[in-house]
């Protein structure tokens, strides 16, 4: 991670920063995906996990060859109206690290009583009888309305940001930028 670029996403009023960020997130896995790497990892400088937030700036952390070559595959320029990329600059040398990964949720109660209904041999009035929505796992982290390329479904990707450490970790970044296991660059 000697490199690095942020992304601003513009405060405009006829569309939400969030929309802006979903697209450009969209993007950005696409390209990711494509490309098959596994050592560009992203983060959410300005992440407010109390209100929750992820801001309205992107970073990506790579060398600055891999970041000019996702970049190029991106192809911001049909987004030039809603954000500002920056130039790719050195990381600081003087920097914390911090892991930035998806969480999900342990099972939605529609998909818990589907489940229940079919190894019950029960009617799916029953199995809303027995299980109540209160057992479905909720969080109270940011996240990016995405959509699957392959189900066309609709879902959230939960974001987030690890504990600040003043060592790295080594590791993978997978196709969302994200790591279990990896730590990025925190400035």
């Amino acid at each position: 991670m000697t490199h690095y670029t942020d992304i601003r996403i513009l405060s405009l009023p006829e569309i939400a920063p969030e929309h802006i960020l979903e697209k450009l997130y969209s993007k950005i896995h696409l390209a990711l995906a494509e490309l098959k790497r596994s050592d560009i990892g992203l983060s959410f400088p300005d992440v407010n996990e109390k209100r929750p937030s992820l801001g309205q700036r992107l970073r990506l952390h790579s060398s600055e060859q891999v970041l000019r070559c996702l970049l190029d595959k991106i192809g911001l320029a049909a987004m030039r109206d809603y954000l500002r990329p920056g130039e790719i600059l050195p990381t600081p040398e003087q920097t914390a690290f911090r892991q930035v990964l998806r969480v999900q949720i342990q099972s939605s109660a529609d998909r818990m009583r589907r489940r229940f209904a079919k190894r019950h041999n029960l009617s799916m009035d029953e199995a809303a009888a027995r299980i109540p929505d209160s057992v479905a796992g909720k969080l109270k982290l940011p996240f990016i309305r995405m959509q699957s390329k392959s189900s066309g479904q609709t879902f959230n990707l939960f974001i987030s940001h690890g504990t600040i450490r003043q060592t790295p970790i080594p590791g993978e970044f997978n196709a969302y930028g994200l790591s279990t296991e990896a730590t990025i660059p925190w400035f």
